[in-house]
């Protein structure tokens, strides 16, 4: 080759990597401009389509207002068409929300004042936006009125909510009813309550020296956490068929009291349970046995099976809620075993995350996601958006979820649910919990279980606090809500 062309070959190579080097920083810079432009444009998406109704119905915002001024807020209503908020207007043109129901829907529904909460607040957006048809508008537009907003039809069903509300009675405590097949939430009570209609009195007192220590502004159907009793039996006797694949040969001699790892455990009454299987204990609620089945489980495997059934998680639902707590793991001393594995000592759990465990069993393992709202129509009753469950999550397996239900039919048909379920028009599997929240031997009184065992129709959890004073058990309220389900 020429010399002089192989020395110009050799200077344009250099000149080329000279250059490749010197364009890496511009080339990377670029790479990074792109990257961070396509996370932008991915975040404004994901904010227009999932955050921005949130952000818009936050009571700081005052651009809420701004609708407001255009719009008469929408009314809420049952699954069965029950009005349970409107906006009254009187003849001055002066605007009041009524809630008819007055307490027995006041969680869920929530409040239009002092920040709003429940439906209020979640669907502020919704219920401030008119999707009245366009001659309407005009009309009114015309003559200065304002624009009727859209209604939010609920999945609640008032028949349950009031048979739920009334059958608690003057006790306080929660009930949750869920329908497992799609995850619609029919009944969500929670006491004691208050009068939305009066919340200027209500919030006046509950900012009182008086009222400081108040908690009926608390909703316990999904922020009250408790012992979970004998209810949390399920999670144990999960574990251990997980572990025990001859879980059918289980056999303890229960003599109604024991001594386990230095811990005294008694069944209620001291009762003597004698020679029980795994479905007995569950059916009796047998808590030596269970106690003795907690010291034979591997506590890394035992905590992994209750967060697979969401104890140390976030609920996936759109609802405030707290969450649910199990805090053994493999460090745990053997001693704090028997009291965990009966739901005694420091488990907790909402009302709300019971009944999901229970709808995932009578599901077949799959729990589908609650939702309160079926659909968002305008003022003329056209669907102008549609809401469904967002999602499943699976608990368990369905042979599982089957073992299961087989063991909760025995604790109503001849167990300790029997005397309000045995001889029912209708099939229930569940299970009863008494769980002590003192020293002093008091209890709270559970219930969840769901009913049409063959084809689950409703799940139903209870939660009865202090039921030592008022007698007023779990099941009872549990049975009032499935009658009331059946009664049509």
């Amino acid at each position: 080759m020429n010399p002089e062309l192989e020395r110009f070959l050799k200077r344009e190579d250099e000149i080329k990597e000279k250059l490749k080097i010197k364009n890496k920083p511009i080339i990377m810079l670029t790479n990074i401009m792109v990257l961070v432009f396509l996370g932008l444009f991915a975040h404004l998406i994901y904010f227009m389509v999932h955050d921005s109704k949130d952000i818009i119905a936050d009571s700081h915002n005052s651009r809420q207002d701004y609708y407001a001024k255009y719009v008469r807020r929408g009314d809420i209503v049952s699954a069965d068409g029950k009005i349970l908020a409107t906006t009254v207007v009187d003849e001055d043109g002066n605007e009041t929300r009524e809630y008819p129901y007055k307490e027995v829907f006041a969680h869920v529904i929530g409040y239009n004042e002092y920040g709003r909460s429940g439906i209020e607040l979640k669907y502020n957006f919704q219920l401030l936006t008119s999707n009245v048809n366009i001659v309407k508008q005009l009309k009114n537009d015309v003559k200065n009125d304002k624009n009727p907003g859209d209604t939010v039809c609920t999945t609640l069903d008032s028949r349950l909510q009031e048979a739920a509300y009334d059958a608690l009675g003057d006790a306080k405590g929660a009930v949750v009813v869920l329908e497992p097949s799609t995850g619609k939430i029919l009944a969500f009570v929670s006491k004691p309550s208050y009068d939305p209609n009066k919340i200027d009195e209500v919030w006046d007192y509950i900012h009182s020296e008086e009222g400081s220590e108040s908690t009926v502004m608390l909703n316990r159907a999904s922020q009250g956490l408790y012992a979970p009793g004998s209810t949390f039996k399920i999670v144990t006797a999960l574990e251990y068929i997980r572990e025990h694949p001859n879980y059918k040969d289980y056999s303890y001699e229960c003599e109604g009291t024991d001594i386990l790892h230095g811990v005294e455990i008694s069944c209620a009454n001291d009762r003597v349970h004698g020679t029980v299987d795994l479905k007995d204990s569950i059916a009796y609620s047998c808590n030596t046995s269970f106690a003795n089945i907690g010291l034979s489980l591997d506590k890394e495997s035992y905590r992994k099976t209750a967060e697979d059934l969401l104890y140390n998680k976030d609920l996936p639902v759109d609802i405030e809620h707290s969450n649910s707590s199990f805090v053994i793991d493999k460090n745990s001393e053997n001693s704090a075993i028997p009291q965990t594995a009966i739901g005694q000592g420091d488990t907790t759990i909402t009302p709300l995350h019971n009944a999901m465990i229970m709808s995932a069993i009578a599901n077949g393992g799959v729990l589908k996601k609650p939702y309160l709202v079926e659909s968002i129509k305008n003022s003329d009753g056209v669907v102008v958006e549609k809401m469904k469950s967002k999602g499943t999550t699976t608990l368990m397996t369905s042979k599982e979820a089957g073992i299961l239900t087989d063991m909760l039919e025995g604790v109503c048909d001849y167990g300790t649910a029997a005397s309000y379920f045995e001889y029912k028009d209708y099939s229930v599997a569940g299970k009863t919990g008494t769980a002590e929240y003192d020293n002093n031997g008091n209890c709270n009184s559970w219930f969840v279980g769901f009913s049409n065992v063959e084809d689950p129709d409703i799940v139903v959890s209870v939660i009865v606090e202090d039921y030592t004073s008022n007698q007023t058990s779990g099941s009872y309220v549990a049975m009032c809500v499935f009658d009331a389900y059946y009664d049509k």
